[in-house]
């Protein structure tokens, strides 16, 4: 299993990231918030975590090991994958999650698509005295790309929401705050889908 990536950012969007490091490209599945600590950046170092498969050998990076260990835990609990985990990430932070999960908030965790009131459930079952025991640094830098509306669009898409549905949401949140954030028109637009 490997630990960790250094390397030069040779393509990021909020939802993945490709890294060169000896010469070869690495394609990396990120959140939304390790998107937010990365943007901007020409190298960085990211925490890995591999998933195989029949079919696949997939790497999700994160900007911290805090994080890391939050998206292990929630792949740990039955009924939730890793896609689900990613956007459990990129909907709520990480203080968010283990917020809802410690005092037993099912009504946030169901905010996040895919998440159903049994999953919630058993999320917070699962994982109440263990993601109490984390503490996390909620710190998120903002994007300073200018083409907002194509990298929320991209990572909607890349997520698994129709192209159509995604086009309108992003369209009405730019067209309400229209100075808004690549990370916060994903995030609402993953609350309106």
């Amino acid at each position: 299993m490997y630990e960790y990536i250094r390397g030069n950012i040779a393509d990021i969007s909020p939802a993945n990231i490709i890294i060169e490091a000896g010469g070869i490209g690495y394609f990396i599945h990120i959140s939304l918030n390790s998107y937010s600590q990365l943007s901007g950046k020409k190298d960085t170092r990211l925490y890995l975590h591999q998933i195989v498969r029949e079919d696949a050998h997939t790497l999700y990076g994160f900007a911290d090991s805090k994080e890391r260990e939050l998206f292990r835990n929630l792949i740990s609990v039955n009924g939730v994958g890793a896609s689900t985990a990613i956007m459990m990430l990129s909907s709520l932070t990480a203080d968010e999650i283990r917020t809802a999960v410690t005092t037993e908030n099912v009504a946030v965790l169901k905010a996040v698509k895919g998440i159903g009131a049994k999953t919630a459930q058993r999320i917070i079952i699962d994982l109440k005295d263990k993601l109490g025991k984390l503490s996390e640094s909620g710190h998120i830098l903002p994007a300073t790309d200018n083409t907002i509306q194509i990298e929320a669009l991209s990572a909607l898409v890349m997520l698994g929401f129709a192209k159509k549905d995604a086009e309108k949401v992003v369209s009405k949140i730019l067209g309400e705050q229209p100075d808004s954030t690549v990370e916060s028109v994903i995030k609402q637009a993953l609350k309106r889908l």
